[in-house]
């Protein structure tokens, strides 16, 4: 049985991308150190694909959402996340790159999964804000499942709606999402 060598000093984003590939966990940079988390569950999953059907049938063609992507938050103390969804330009997302800057995205999504609510609700809020995500999402999958949605005003999330029905919202385009479909056929 071999031993994994684990980095012995802050990573840059030169030494993240030479990590090898890991489907086992999903492993973010978090100021230079690993965080690693199981994979989602059914649940998770099942919601974050019916979100994007949602999406996909109601943004411009302008607009895609791409799911599990790697967003670079801050290089200085390298910060790398991969929200659940985000919402890109079609004519970015279409280079392939390797990982968006978080200037690149219109949109973040967390869902939470037990062990990522703090995650989501504070540590991430705060880093997406700071990097200057626009709109940011929580999924909540708890009965009801309820979505809400913040807008980034004076480098600040404002939460602009929380619903566990139907829901419109404005940013960063219109649409309805309806919380309730995410986990129902």
């Amino acid at each position: 049985m071999s031993a994994v060598a684990w980095p012995d000093h802050l990573l840059s984003l030169e030494d993240w991308a030479a990590l090898p590939e890991d489907n086992s966990h999903r492993v973010e940079l978090v100021e230079g150190t690993l965080h690693v988390s199981p994979r989602p569950v059914s649940y998770h999953q099942w919601a974050l694909m019916e979100l994007g059907y949602q999406l996909r049938a109601q943004l411009p063609k302008s607009l895609v959402a791409l799911p599990e992507v790697e967003v670079v938050l801050f290089e200085y103390l390298a910060t790398v996340r991969i929200p659940d969804l985000v919402v890109v330009p079609v004519e970015l997302a279409s280079k392939n790159p390797a990982r968006f800057r978080a200037s690149e995205l219109e949109l973040a999504v967390e869902v939470v999964s037990p062990g990522s609510g703090r995650t989501d609700r504070v540590l991430k809020f705060a880093e997406y804000a700071e990097a200057g995500i626009p709109n940011y999402w929580i999924v909540d999958l708890e009965k009801p499942t309820s979505l809400a949605a913040y807008v980034l005003k004076n480098g600040h999330y404002v939460l602009v709606t929380e619903s566990a029905a139907a829901v419109d919202v404005e940013s960063p385009v219109a649409l309805t999402v309806d919380p309730a479909a995410l986990l129902s056929r």
